[in-house]
C-alpha cells in the first residue's frame, strides 16, 4: 500500500472561495468510461475566461500543490473533480475549507486536502508569486506547510490523516496485500471451486 506522508513540490496559488466542481471540471466532461483524460479540462471554461489562469502561467508549470481558499470543491459530489486535478498534477491541495464530499472523494484517490487559516494562505501565495520555483513541503506526520525557512500549521480530519499516512485510504491496495488469504478462502468455497 502507498503511504502518503509529505508532498514536496512547487505551487499554484488559486486563492479564490466557494470554487465549485462544475468550475474545477465542467459537467460536459462527465461523459467518460474511465478518469483518463481529464486533467488536460482541468478548469477549462475558467482558463478559457482568463487571460493568464494559474494553471496556463508558465511560471506554474509542473506545479503540483494548490492554494485554494475557503469551501474549494463544493456543489455537486462528482468524484471528476478530483480525479482530474490528480491527472492534471496536482498532488495537494492547501485551502481554509473543503466541502465534505469533495474532501472525501480526494482522500480515497490519495489527494491529501489541507487545512489552513486564510493568513497563512496569503502568505504561501504571496511566497509562491514572488519565486514561483520556491519548494513547498506539505508535511502530514507534523501537520505543517514548508517554504523556504518558513512554515506553517495545517490541519485535516485526523482519520483522512492516518488513513493517508498509513496508506489505508488504498483499499485495493489493501485487498491486494491480502491475495494469499483471499485465494485460501475462496479454495474453500462451492460456488468458487465446483464449476465441473
Amino acid at each position: 500500500m502507498q503511504k502518503i506522508e509529505r508532498i514536496a513540490g512547487t505551487g499554484f496559488p488559486l486563492l479564490l472561495d466557494d470554487v465549485d466542481t462544475d468550475r474545477i471540471l465542467p459537467a460536459r466532461f462527465l461523459r467518460c468510461v474511465t478518469f483518463e483524460g481529464l486533467g488536460e479540462h482541468v478548469f477549462e471554461d475558467d482558463r478559457a475566461q482568463h487571460t493568464l489562469h494559474p494553471f496556463d502561467d508558465p511560471r506554474f508549470d509542473g506545479g503540483n500543490i494548490l492554494i485554494a481558499g475557503r469551501n474549494f470543491g463544493c456543489g455537486s459530489s462528482r468524484e471528476h473533480a478530483p480525479q482530474a486535478l490528480l491527472r492534471f498534477g496536482v498532488k495537494a491541495i492547501i485551502a481554509e475549507s473543503f466541502a465534505e464530499i469533495f474532501f472525501g472523494n480526494s482522500t480515497a484517490i490519495g489527494l491529501p486536502c489541507v487545512r489552513a487559516s486564510h493568513g497563512d494562505l496569503r502568505k504561501l501565495a504571496a511566497a509562491v508569486e514572488a519565486d514561483p520555483k520556491l519548494v513547498l513541503t506539505v508535511d502530514l506526520i507534523e501537520s505543517r506547510v514548508r517554504y523556504g525557512t518558513e512554515s506553517v500549521p495545517c490541519s485535516m480530519a485526523e482519520g483522512s490523516r492516518t488513513a493517508l499516512v498509513t496508506g489505508e485510504f488504498d483499499f485495493l491496495g489493501q485487498l491486494l496485500s491480502a491475495e494469499p488469504q483471499i485465494r485460501e478462502t475462496a479454495a474453500t468455497l462451492p460456488y468458487m471451486t465446483n464449476f465441473a
